[in-house]
């Protein structure tokens, strides 16, 4: 076959993004004779869109500099954008800023040019990365104003995507969720370059994920899967990210070993060279799952993996701490990370972990500080207006509320949040809630109806393979954990059941007798008696303590 004719078919096999038959017939035709500026732009995105990163970036430099040595200054400032973005992924963080430099410097001799966006692009990243959202916000508008309608499809969706993510970050969540879904109608039609498609794709479905924007995340996630079907060949960096995404929206849905699967592939494909910078995220999805099946050792060693690429580990790994019944530890981990973290969605979802693990630390007493954080929570999600945000608000009101001794009104919290984990299709979080109700429906003397909540959060628990949760459940449903008392309640209990004043129990728990009255206040509320001569016949029927003469 001549070169003239392996130049046409890796032009049609990129029109129809077979990428592998287009990387091998322009890379064939490149050795018979050099291509022209926009085929090498062409093998460029075959070559990064099959994860052939280093490919991509050596192409992109030489495409830049044809397009610019033939005046073409709007391809070459396209091309610097995606030669800045691929350095950058693979960690050549100095490269891609000397070559934005290049660019810029290009630009300033077409003040006119359109494509000088792209560069305003990269500019707003590099304050988004900064954590600079106010300087990002000035240029993603001006960006907004200067592009014209008629740009080419890449530019119009990048600016949507650039202006969405500034709004986002400055606390304008509903206009940024607006311009994210602008983005992705420019998207969905299918005109931008497919490598513009997946980086969109990836940037939106994230976003809206970090927001605890389900439905939408979920909308977005299934018209991407539907996309990437459609590229069997696509496996680049952006893939291992929307990767990561896709294990997570598959984790919240129930669908956990397809997650785990995802969240594996994700891993490998971010530690294969390019977008080690996103790693992290990939093996803390793993971790998560693994701590949700109670396979802790695992858990462990992916949060360690977790780390060693740059990224948190909370609140996980707190609740990993929690799982292996060391509250304190977890304890002083959720207070370390709410400490450090003021931007609102980042504590948004600490805080729900912050609730669990102190109520755990204080063994079921309702904290003062439990109280703030689940306070704090309530006011983020009327503040945000975001549906999972509430739902999180109310559980953790609820388990508030129940740990008060408020059982009746932290259930009709309980049941709201129930209803709305069941309609957004979150089965983990819906029988956690139902345990919480569970509990709520025993302390108010309707164990049969805490007998039916118990069945099934444990059949939700045994589908999903959350074996912790599942236990928890079946001591739950056998009577080891049915006192309303929390254990440090019960002791006291035993000993005022002995005749032991405050002082005497306080010195035996060493605790302060401030605690213990607040203890013995608690008991009273849970156990509805006013006398702690009542708390000890209490003790007696409930066998807690041996009667006298027995």
């Amino acid at each position: 076959m001549d070169a003239d004719a392996e130049l046409d078919r890796g032009r049609q096999a990129c029109r129809r993004q077979a990428w592998a038959e287009a990387y091998t017939l322009l890379g064939k035709a490149d050795a018979v004779r050099p291509l022209d500026a926009a085929d090498v732009e062409a093998l460029a995105e075959a070559a990064d869109m099959l994860g052939r990163c280093d490919d991509a970036v050596a192409l992109l430099r030489r495409a830049f500099t044809a397009h610019a040595g033939n005046g073409d200054v709007g391809a070459a400032l396209r091309c610097a954008y995606w030669l800045c973005k691929g350095l950058a992924w693979g960690g050549e963080l100095a490269q891609s800023g000397a070559w934005l430099a290049r660019a810029q410097r290009l630009a300033a001799a077409a003040p006119d040019c359109p494509s000088r966006g792209y560069l305003t692009m990269l500019e707003a990243e590099l304050h988004f990365r900064a954590g600079e959202p106010a300087e990002m916000l000035t240029l993603a508008r001006h960006l907004a104003a200067t592009v014209p309608p008629d740009a080419d499809p890449d530019l119009l969706a990048g600016t949507a995507m650039t202006l969405g993510l500034a709004l986002v970050s400055n606390g304008e969540v509903a206009a940024g969720l607006a311009q994210l879904d602008e983005a992705m109608v420019v998207v969905a039609d299918g005109t931008p370059s497919a490598r513009s498609i997946g980086m969109t794709y990836c940037v939106v479905i994230g976003t809206c994920q970090e927001l605890q924007e389900l439905r939408r995340a979920q909308e977005w996630a299934k018209a991407l899967a539907r996309w990437c079907a459609a590229q069997p060949d696509f496996s680049g960096a952006y893939r291992g990210l929307c990767r990561v995404h896709r294990a997570a929206l598959l984790q919240l849905g129930g669908a956990w070993p397809e997650a785990d699967r995802e969240a594996r592939l994700a891993c490998a494909q971010l530690t294969a060279g390019y977008g080690e910078s996103a790693a992290g995220c990939a093996f803390y999805q793993l971790a998560e799952l693994h701590r949700l099946r109670g396979e802790h050792a695992e858990a462990e060693q992916a949060y360690r993996d977790t780390l060693r690429h740059g990224w948190d580990t909370q609140p996980g790994l707190a609740l990993l701490r929690l799982a292996q019944d060391r509250p304190a530890p977890a304890a002083a981990a959720i207070r370390r990370a709410l400490a450090e973290t003021t931007d609102p969605l980042r504590r948004a979802r600490l805080l729900p972990a912050a609730v669990e693990i102190l109520l755990a630390e204080r063994e079921g007493e309702a904290s003062e500080e439990a109280l703030r954080a689940a306070d704090e929570l309530a006011a983020l999600a009327d503040a945000q207006g975001i549906a999972a945000l509430r739902l999180m608000a109310c559980q953790a009101r609820g388990a508030v509320l129940l740990a008060r001794g408020a059982a009746g009104e932290a259930l009709g919290v309980l049941r709201e949040a129930g209803r709305g984990w069941r309609e957004l299709d979150v089965p983990y979080e819906a029988a956690r809630v139902g345990v919480l109700v569970a509990l709520a429906c025993r302390a108010l003397g309707d164990e049969d109806c805490a007998a039916l909540e118990l069945d099934a959060a444990g059949q939700a628990f045994a589908r999903l393979g959350a074996l912790p949760d599942l236990r928890r459940v079946e001591g739950l449903r056998s009577g080891r954990q049915r006192s309303v008392l929390s254990p440090r309640e019960l002791d006291v209990v035993r000993l005022i059941a002995q005749g032991r004043t405050n002082h005497a129990i306080a010195a035996e728990l060493v605790l302060s007798e401030k605690t213990v009255a607040r203890h013995i206040s608690n008991i009273f509320a849970k156990l509805d008696l006013g006398s702690r001569t009542a708390v000890a016949a209490y003790a007696f029927e409930h066998g807690l303590v041996r009667s006298p003469g027995v």
